[in-house]
């Protein structure tokens, strides 16, 4: 782990240590791996400072020349894709296959976004003689972000690149379990010429530091991806400011399988995708609506690949999934499982920890889960899957919206008019058909219900970090 970088914080274009560091631990080994610095008052209030002249600047920058500045930045981040990788693999454990991946992704939604801060069009209003309407876009201010573990590079990158591009400055809490990813944006955004104090990145006390950034009147907009709770929490602190908010929140993704599709096919998609970063994503495919008609067949051919899963260190090139991120998933998925089997739920496979070094589970699957248990409301945020027959369309559809989370949903047919049904009744903000894709750079992302407000990525990406200012301009004086 000798690429593992020294870890900062970054205020003000410099980074800096602190007084007080703790740990970062490798999740395959438990063994430490790096010392984060965390921030006191006085260096969130020297990012404060630093984002308050950045914006100023930045605001002013001609929006081509914010994009050159994605673009080299997203290049210097492809130039350096094995050393980031190695590190994300290092913190979070997922395959270094998959680091690499993210990495990719991170460069995309820079690009992307780049590419959009010369598009962020206004218009003009057709008007009376005399008079002209029109309406201008233009950035919202300073930007506090926070971004999850769960995706160290391609989360931080999502928040950052919409900042920037559309002329913000931004304070971004990156995770203190997966700093590395938010570390190497950082260095590469210095490298491609990004002023001082458009970009500060701070690691310490969740709650001190959104507590202590979403109560300054000069924080503009809170960007947050993670918990439905903790979003919840987030969102009345800057309401009590009057301050908008983009919350990318939990999901429970429902996968409905009609009777009509490729089954092996389907029950491998599903299998494969749903072990994908140790099931740690919020658009995870976890809850399958099964016709009964074809349900011994797809529980199956999907127990059979969830079992052949190979688990263990990413280092390891053969790996095809890593550890969790941390003890506390352990012991949650645990709690999940044995309450499922003690209402009725049938364990194929999995179900516990594996080996006594690491934060490794087995893939597991539940089949007949009665919706009594908790698992059918809780995101499990694991590789857990939920196997269960429906008799139709309709049933499935309706338990695909039982929950209070609609974030990502997927169905799988060969008949338009399945799919029609699908994509006009599930309860989602994205809905995708023969496929598990849920997000790409130029698509919104976002959810509905309780998992959350705002989108992220396509033509729609950049609004929330803009305001909407209209504009009547009389030429005399009325």
């Amino acid at each position: 782990m000798s690429t593992y970088p020294d870890l900062h914080l970054y205020i003000d274009g410099e980074f800096r240590k602190t007084k007080r560091d703790l740990p970062v631990l490798n999740p395959a080994t438990e063994e430490e791996i790096g010392r984060l610095p965390h921030a006191d008052t006085g260096d969130l209030d020297d990012a404060l400072a630093a984002a308050a002249h950045g914006f100023k600047a930045w605001s002013q920058t001609a929006p081509v020349d914010r994009a050159n500045v994605l673009y080299r930045a997203a290049a210097l981040m492809r130039e350096r894709q094995e050393e980031i990788a190695t590190a994300i693999t290092a913190e979070h454990g997922k395959p270094l296959t998959q680091a690499r991946l993210e990495v990719i992704r991170g460069c995309e939604f820079f690009e992307w976004d780049a590419g959009e801060a010369t598009r962020t069009y206004g218009r003009v209003i057709p008007s009376a003689p005399g008079i002209r309407y029109s309406v201008h876009h233009q950035p919202i201010g300073t930007v506090a972000a926070f971004s999850p573990w769960n995706f160290p590079m391609s989360q931080p990158c999502r928040k950052v690149a919409g900042a920037v591009a559309s002329g913000c400055s931004i304070i971004l809490k990156a995770s203190e379990e997966t700093p590395a990813g938010a570390l190497h944006i950082a260095r590469a955004l210095q490298d491609a010429g990004l002023p001082p104090g458009v970009l500060n990145l701070v690691f310490g006390t969740p709650a001190q530091i959104s507590d202590h950034l979403i109560r300054d009147e000069q924080v503009r907009l809170v960007a947050f991806t993670g918990s439905t709770a903790v979003g919840r929490h987030l969102t009345t602190l800057a309401a009590q400011h009057m301050t908008p908010v983009l919350m990318e929140l939990g999901g429970h993704a429902p996968v409905i399988v009609c009777e009509d599709t490729d089954v092996e096919a389907a029950a491998m998609s599903g299998a494969m995708r749903k072990m994908r970063n140790a099931g740690q994503v919020c658009t995870s495919p976890t809850r399958f609506f099964v016709h009964e008609s074809i349900f011994d067949e797809y529980v199956e051919v999907f127990v059979r690949r969830a079992a052949s899963t190979v688990v263990g260190n990413g280092t390891d090139p053969n790996v095809e999934m890593g550890p969790l991120a941390n003890d506390r998933r352990i012991t949650a998925l645990t709690e999940l499982v044995e309450d499922a089997r003690e209402q009725g739920a049938d364990l194929r496979t999995g179900g516990g920890r594996l080996g006594d070094k690491g934060y490794f589970f087995a893939p597991t699957v539940l089949v007949n889960v009665p919706e009594s248990a908790r698992v059918m409301q809780e995101e499990p945020f694991g590789p857990l899957a939920i196997l269960n027959p429906v008799a139709s369309l309709e049933e499935g559809i309706e338990k695909a919206n039982s929950v209070p989370y609609g974030l990502a949903a997927y169905g799988f047919t060969n008949r338009a008019d399945y799919a029609d049904r699908m994509i006009e009744g599930i309860e989602a903000g994205n809905v995708s058909i023969n496929t598990l894709e849920a997000s790409l750079p130029e698509t919104p992302f976002g959810g509905v219900k309780s998992s959350g407000y705002g989108r992220e990525g396509g033509t729609e990406g950049l609004h929330n970090y803009m305001i909407t200012k209209n504009i009547s301009h009389s030429f005399k004086i009325v």
